[in-house]
């Protein structure tokens, strides 16, 4: 904080003397564009002078118009001329006193002498003495230029002193810039020593020790002895990596709950079908046939078709006994396997697939079950005219979405069948999502590696 502040003091103080110093040369910028002005206007008023004596002169000597029009321009312009003068050195006294005493002597030029004189010159140009007449104008220029030549001298004087000034607040600016420079560099060697032994070092640690965990090593712990935010680092990452190794125990142990539950369940199944329902269905195809042939004639096809049936029903059975899941699944993969779930729902069903060739197999067979518990929960409970099944393969993912028009509010912590669903897709490393707001259906997405890993 300590060092933070002098550094601000500093740089705050370099750049306050910095923006004064490029205010002082601004308005030194603009006092230098108005002695130019001044210059440039004093020029061409004095030129308006000259054009005034030479029109003139060339006019009584010659007797020419053409003489005239020099001076009939510059008897027009000077009004104007020397009031823009007046109006640029307003600012400065003595410079408007000399415009002013120019401005009053060009007029008086004009109104006194120059236009009387010309005007009895084109009435009688031979009652005019031209010599003298001459005389007088150049003498009469002559002393309005040499007050030109003060007010230019004066104001090139001005110029020449706001040109030191501005010098003088350059040097101090430069000299600003590098004092602080300087002091900042200094400042912040020293916060870089401080900021690398007492920050960077820990953090640089922590940093480690984030790697670790990333790695696997959920024991990676940080030594729990730094101050301030440091302090509150090591112990945050401290609990982080007790939450993550906690977290992962209980995805193992959701894991094996998945897969013992599945194991059971399989047993369980295998068995019931093997003792029981193959069993049965074997004796009723049986004594099916058995009755076709001792049926009258018109009755066997009816029989016939059953035997058939109950044969094709057995053999299925036979086929999910052996693997517990649909042989069209092991067969046809994910896609035909989606639509017969689709043709089968109560609920009108549209699939889209876009997965090209074959997934592994535990990545087939937790999207399928996700979606026969998805259109399962939507027959009994949602009230849905349509289902929509989008399965589609993408940056090395399945992602599968299972959506229907019904009337939502499933909360799936309140079904053990989305909680078996989550257990089973996240044992391959995958996310699932369910969106049912009410009254807008529900939506179930899931995000699975198109190659698991497997953890168990």
């Amino acid at each position: 904080m300590i060092a933070s502040g002098l550094l601000a003091v500093i740089i705050g103080a370099t750049f306050a003397v910095l923006f004064s110093s490029v205010a002082e040369l601004q308005d030194m910028e603009h006092r230098a564009q108005d002695s130019e002005d001044v210059l440039v206007a004093a020029n061409r008023l004095e030129r308006l002078v000259v054009d005034l004596e030479t029109g003139q002169r060339g006019f009584l000597l010659t007797g020419s118009d053409q003489f005239l029009q020099p001076w009939i321009a510059a008897r027009a312009a000077f009004p104007q001329q020397a009031a823009g003068l007046e109006s640029l050195v307003a600012g400065n006294a003595e410079q408007h006193a000399r415009a002013v005493r120019l401005t009053e002597a060009g007029t008086s030029y004009l109104k006194e002498y120059s236009e009387p004189l010309v005007a009895a010159a084109q009435r009688n140009r031979s009652s005019v003495d031209a010599l003298a007449a001459t005389q007088e104008g150049k003498q009469r220029t002559d002393a309005m230029r040499i007050q030109f030549d003060q007010l230019i001298a004066a104001e090139e004087q001005l110029a020449t002193a706001r040109q030191d000034t501005a010098d003088a607040v350059a040097h101090r600016a430069i000299v600003a810039a590098a004092a602080g420079l300087t002091g900042s560099v200094v400042l912040v060697g020293l916060f870089t020593w401080y900021l690398n032994s007492r920050i960077l070092r820990p953090v640089r640690r922590t940093a480690t020790m984030a790697g670790q965990l990333a790695a696997g090593d959920l024991g990676a712990r940080v030594p729990d002895d730094g101050v301030g935010e440091i302090g509150v680092l090591q112990r945050s990452f401290n609990s982080m990596a007790t939450a993550v190794e906690q977290g992962r125990r209980e995805l193992a142990g959701s894991r094996v709950r998945l897969v013992a539950a599945a194991d059971r369940a399989r047993q369980r199944i295998e068995r019931d079908l093997h003792d029981g329902t193959q069993q049965r269905l074997v004796s009723l195809a049986l004594q099916l046939r058995a009755g076709e042939a001792a049926a009258p004639p018109e009755v066997r096809p009816q029989l016939r078709n059953a035997a058939d049936e109950l044969t094709i029903a057995l053999e299925e059975l036979r086929e999910l006994s052996r693997g517990i899941h649909p042989a069209i699944l092991t067969e046809g993969g994910l896609g035909p396997a989606l639509k017969s779930l689709a043709r089968r729902s109560p609920v009108p069903s549209e699939v889209t697939i876009d997965v090209p060739g074959r997934l592994a197999a535990p990545v087939e067979v937790c999207a399928y079950y996700v979606v026969s518990e998805a259109l399962a929960n939507t027959a009994k409970h949602a009230g849905a005219s349509a289902v929509w099944i989008d399965a589609r393969v993408s940056d090395n993912r399945l992602r599968l979405s299972v959506r229907d028009d019904g009337c939502g509010g499933a909360a799936p912590d309140r079904g053990s069948g989305l909680t078996g669903l989550a257990d089973r897709v996240e044992a391959l490393a995958g996310t699932i999502s369910v969106t049912s707001p009410v009254g807008a259906g529900t939506t179930v997405l899931v995000n699975l590696p198109i190659e698991p890993h497997d953890e168990l």
